[in-house]
């Protein structure tokens, strides 16, 4: 499993895995601004939270 992991934090840090990085972060972004991806969490958070 150390293996998988360092050969990821390799190619994070190359320009490509950088590049990647930053656009999945704006992406994310993105997507938490936006009104109906806030409404499936705030349904998903009210299914799991809700009486047993």
């Amino acid at each position: 499993m150390a293996g998988l992991f360092s050969k990821v934090s390799r190619f994070l840090s190359t320009p490509e895995g950088k590049r990647l990085t930053s656009q999945a972060a704006k992406r994310a972004q993105a997507m938490a601004k936006d009104p109906a991806t806030r409404q499936k969490l705030a349904d998903a958070r009210r299914r799991l939270s809700g009486p047993r």
